[in-house]
């Protein structure tokens, strides 16, 4: 039997979640961000099957993997909450990587931060990525300049009687 392409997809993003957790703990960063970002490509095209997409990656919920379980809940906590919480709450009273991942994607999701899978705004269109504010680094140079002169640091001649 022929699997469907939204079958592959699921496939695809277990393969590489194991994948990249494997590299992890053989210290290959390389290769695990590799995985990472083939992960990352399957859901984004499961995202471009609509809903559709996403619960076809909502039968990863039930892997025996629990990196796999957590990957698939943490991306679909927005669409699936109720059932992606309580994966994620269950790993995060374990113990190591998988449950301290899943300890902070609860949080993140609480404060407000979550960002793995953007709501759709009225037109069907997904919300683009909020930027963050310009660093330091990012500032042009004369406004660093200028700020670093405002910031003078003082010294012992600066000080009455130093």
């Amino acid at each position: 039997m022929a699997l469907t392409s939204l079958e592959k997809l699921v496939e695809d993003f277990a393969r590489h979640v194991e994948a990249q957790t494997a590299a992890i703990w053989r210290g290959d960063a390389k290769t695990g961000n590799r995985h990472a970002e083939r992960c990352l490509a399957a859901f984004d095209k499961l995202c471009a099957h609509g809903n559709a997409g996403r619960d076809a990656l909502s039968a990863l919920f039930t892997h025996p993997n629990m990196d796999v379980r957590t990957s698939a809940a943490a991306f679909l906590l927005r669409y699936r909450t109720a059932e992606a919480k309580a994966i994620l709450e269950d790993a995060a009273k374990g113990e190591g990587l998988v449950a301290f991942a899943a300890a902070q994607t609860l949080r993140r999701w609480e404060e407000g931060s979550w960002a793995l899978d953007p709501a759709e705004d009225a037109a069907g269109q997904s919300e683009s990525p909020r930027q963050a504010p310009p660093g330091k680094r990012s500032r042009p140079r004369t406004e660093r300049v200028a700020a670093a002169t405002d910031r003078r640091r003082g010294s012992k001649r600066d000080k009455p009687g130093g």
